[in-house]
């Protein structure tokens, strides 16, 4: 069986409004979420469709008891591990929490919700693979294509620790930095000879450390108008990136976070 551990397998948007959000991504990024729960669970869970016919994750629509535990509109990661009981004592050691403990969801995957020591909320998961297909792979992280994520950005308040931490549990490598001022050195990772994302320190603004998924796009500016004429809010950008392209921090009208990335085109 390939060794898949580290591999960001899953994104999944938490939200106050399932079909808000629908209208909303899928204008904003060109995905087809779908417009009624999927399967015959008491969640109500869509899965987001892009458009070459792959997942690019799923969205979970918060109840009142989650959302009165403390739950709020966001997007997490999930990330592959041989071990998701072991993880969590992992992360339960170096400081960190687990919010949701480890448990098997029958043909999907055994899961957990944890917090690092700085307090950035991450799943890690086993998952299930499909019977005629034991090593199938995920592709909903891409380094450089749209509708995929392309970027895993943790803002934290120890970045050495962190780095240090997930690097030892996922196989991360961290290679190469830049330097960003008084906020000192964007630091890169790298998994199995791609770039996924960097670890930075984080900014006083930022309530708590958090990772941040940027999503891509075709047009960065068309993306943008889509945002703010759907109710979303621009935080920075869109900013030039080393290789030319544009990115942007981003909030959905249910307050959840996220980033954009991509070309910017000729009008």
């Amino acid at each position: 069986m390939a060794d898949h551990r580290g591999t960001f397998i899953w994104y999944e948007l938490m939200t106050t409004d399932a079909d808000a959000a629908k209208v909303f991504y899928d204008n904003v990024v060109g995905w087809t979420i779908d417009a009624e729960p999927s399967g015959d669970s008491e969640m109500d869970y869509r899965m987001i469709r892009r458009s070459d016919g792959g997942f690019a994750g799923g969205v979970l629509q918060l109840t009142d008891e989650m959302e009165q535990g403390g739950a709020r509109p966001a997007w997490y990661g999930y990330v592959h591990v041989p071990d998701v009981d072991a993880a969590v004592k992992r992360f339960e050691d170096a400081g960190g929490k687990a919010w949701m403990p480890a448990q098997d969801m029958p043909g999907v995957g055994r899961m957990a919700l944890v917090s690092d020591a700085q307090g950035a909320p991450i799943y890690v998961m086993t998952p299930t693979p499909p019977e005629n297909d034991p090593d199938a792979t995920s592709d909903v992280f891409s380094a450089d294509q749209a509708e995929h994520v392309r970027w895993n950005e943790l803002s934290t308040t120890d970045q050495d620790g962190a780095i240090a931490f997930y690097t030892d549990l996922f196989g991360w490598t961290q290679e190469g930095a830049m330097p960003m001022g008084e906020m000192g050195d964007y630091k890169f990772l790298h998994h199995g000879g791609t770039m996924i994302g960097a670890v930075m320190e984080k900014p006083p603004a930022m309530p708590q450390s958090n990772w941040v998924y940027s999503i891509g796009v075709r047009d960065i500016d068309a993306s943008v108008a889509a945002l703010q004429s759907g109710g979303g809010t621009l935080v920075h950008g869109p900013s030039q990136i080393p290789g030319g392209e544009f990115s942007a921090v981003c909030v959905d009208p249910q307050g959840a976070a996220f980033g954009l990335v991509g070309p910017r085109k000729e009008h």
